[in-house]
């Protein structure tokens, strides 16, 4: 990725604002070093995903894609499966995604829409505390850009990291937390169903790849002024 490409990404997420818009078998742990406005209730823990929940992974994704001369095949937008959208086989796509991954650009990522702003929120006015559970890789360089990313974009709302490898299942993560009720918030089916087997309250994001799931005990989310109105059960 040029030094254009990525002074453009690191300015979209700094530019970000605070306002609303109009598996494995192992996983690194970053504990950050935090402190609160409001002391958080014990039970005020929410679990999050990172891509695609709290930061636009796709985005910066698609100009890496293009970079590297990938365009995508016509409506491939609505698949969660990206070798399908890019025409390309599936061992091909894992391999992309762990470069890209593990690449600078993965520290530059901008926050998903009205994430920070909502996010703020919830820890400043409410007292909730976050854990972000992501498939992102287990290389050091990258688990550190991911904690300088999240870090930058929402202060010390986060007490908690952990990085699992690229593309691995939930489940082992989210034992720790099964039976606590605890809110869990992401955008793939499967690692949102993990978290309600576990005895979480679980919000699914819609995407596109996501928009006609339906499950009894799951909500399904517009965006994080949905979640926050969900969470809170007050009108944003």
């Amino acid at each position: 990725m040029s030094p254009e490409t990525l002074t453009a990404l690191w300015n979209i997420t700094c530019n970000t604002t605070n306002q609303p818009s109009q598996g494995c078998s192992k996983k690194m742990v970053t504990k950050l070093n935090t402190t609160s406005k409001k002391k958080p209730n014990p039970k005020q823990l929410i679990l999050v995903d990172a891509d695609g929940v709290l930061l636009n992974w796709e985005y910066a994704f698609e100009i890496w894609m293009e970079q590297h001369g990938f365009e995508k095949v016509e409506g491939g937008n609505l698949d969660y499966d990206i070798s399908k959208r890019y025409g390309i086989s599936r061992e091909q796509v894992k391999k992309l995604i762990k470069v890209f991954n593990e690449s600078a650009a993965i520290g530059f990522l901008p926050a998903q829409r009205d994430a920070m702003y909502y996010i703020k929120r919830l820890h400043e006015e409410h007292g909730y505390k976050f854990h972000a559970i992501t498939s992102l890789s287990l290389d050091p360089n990258a688990q550190k850009l991911r904690e300088m990313n999240i870090h930058k974009l929402f202060g010390d709302a986060f007490e908690r990291i952990v990085c699992l490898d690229t593309g691995a299942p939930k489940e082992e993560a989210l034992e720790e937390y099964e039976g606590t009720g605890h809110w869990w918030i992401e955008d793939k089916i499967e690692n949102a169903e993990a978290g309600y087997n576990a005895g979480l309250k679980t919000l699914l994001l819609e995407h596109g790849h996501n928009m006609h799931y339906e499950h009894e005990h799951i909500t399904i989310v517009k965006n994080w002024k949905n979640i926050y109105e969900v969470i809170t059960g007050q009108s944003a």
